[in-house]
């Protein structure tokens, strides 16, 4: 095979026959792991870029049904499945209602996003507006059976005056909440209008108003989740949790060595590049299961090129990595997103995804994965 370099220039590969040997398997018991699930758009929709989202909902639920079956977690409406980025309120609501009930009937771990992105005006959102869009979304997670991840909301970095408006905010939606959530800190790498959430740019202050909220209510934070690819900050907002709350890593910088953990601790994990590694990562936790750090860091340790590249710079158009390796792998017939959002990388992008991923062995069927990129070559006009 030929394939474009970030150079410009074609150079040849030889795509592997065999995949990586992984297959469902037990429970994970040492860590609580979920994958960041993407959506799976219906191809035959005639819509626009600017039209609501259109969903095939088999294939996605499908999708989430192979994630169950090797016992990871599905975290349901988040960032990878483009919420806000093509996947509206309306659809997002709908997702949450379909894959809780299917978590349900097939006994699948699931915790869905709460946000605010009902508003019709974010950048003009009172305070009050925001707290009853949480609220709103609050109720249906929970209503669904599902735990509620309270997510990073733009309105609210839109409006917030300083510390106090989030210490209100939040603690308002904790006192509601009749179950623990997870708190999610996203950071402006994955979306620019959350610069300066928790009242500030400076990391050090923001991290203070973040352990202030979780510590007014700790009974009612199952765990954060902490996507600032910082590994180091993770770590030292970890080591002050109150007890019992657990920290969730969204690392995809750094992820090995923040499950595995040291002496003081470690993370679990709630991560968008388990959606396409979720075989692989889920069989690196098992072993990590019979205390073998060592033989999990070499399954996992591998995975972090792939993971980095997906997640390169403009690190919120990742989600088209992680499609674009689902349609490889055979999860949906076709390489279409909602909102059009399959143009948002290049070509040597691409190429450079399928060779780490076909090194890795994440392919089930390599044959189809070769047919598949061969034909976006072509269409790119690359013969072959």
């Amino acid at each position: 095979m030929r394939l474009p370099g970030a150079d410009g220039r074609l150079r040849a590969y030889t795509p592997r026959t065999e995949p990586l040997a992984v297959s469902p398997g037990t429970a994970l018991t040492s860590r609580t792991v979920f994958s960041a699930a993407h959506v799976v758009a219906d191809s035959f929709a005639d819509v626009s870029p600017d039209s609501p989202a259109a969903v095939d909902w088999d294939a996605t639920l499908a999708f989430r049904r192979h994630l169950w079956s090797h016992g990871l977690g599905v975290a349901e409406a988040m960032d990878t499945a483009q919420r806000g980025m093509g996947l509206d309120w309306a659809g997002a609501a709908e997702l949450i209602r379909r894959s809780a009930a299917e978590a349900k009937s097939v006994g699948g771990l699931i915790a869905c996003g709460v946000g605010t992105d009902q508003l019709t005006d974010p950048a003009s959102a009172s305070l009050a507006e925001i707290r009853k869009a949480y609220e709103e979304q609050l109720a249906l997670v929970e209503e669904s059976g599902a735990q509620a991840i309270l997510m990073a909301s733009r309105a609210l970095a839109a409006a917030a005056r300083g510390p106090e408006d989030y210490l209100e905010i939040y603690g308002h939606l904790l006192r509601q909440a009749t179950e623990p959530v997870v708190l999610h800190w996203l950071g402006p790498m994955f979306d620019p209008a959350l610069d300066g959430y928790w009242g500030s740019s400076d990391l050090d202050a923001a991290t203070e108003t973040f352990l202030a909220v979780i510590a007014a209510h700790p009974e009612k934070v199952d765990g954060i989740k902490v996507s600032l690819l910082d590994a180091q900050r993770e770590i030292d907002i970890r080591r002050r949790l109150p007890r019992g709350v657990r920290c969730y890593t969204g690392d995809d910088f750094n992820y090995p060595e923040l499950i595995a953990g040291d002496e003081k601790g470690f993370s679990h994990a709630l991560l968008g590049i388990f959606d396409p590694l979720g075989p692989l990562a889920a069989e690196a936790v098992r072993v990590l299961d019979t205390g073998d750090v060592k033989g999990f860091r070499s399954l996992l340790d591998p995975t972090v090129a792939l993971s980095r590249h997906l997640f390169q710079t403009p690190t919120r158009f990742y989600k088209t990595g992680v499609v674009f390796l689902a349609w490889l792998a055979g999860h949906q017939s076709h390489f279409t997103m909602v909102g059009g959002l399959q143009s948002a990388r290049s070509l040597p992008h691409f190429a450079r995804a399928y060779e780490l991923a076909d090194g890795l062995g994440l392919f089930p069927d390599p044959a189809l994965a070769e047919t598949r990129m061969k034909n976006l070559l072509s269409l790119y006009g690359v013969a072959q």
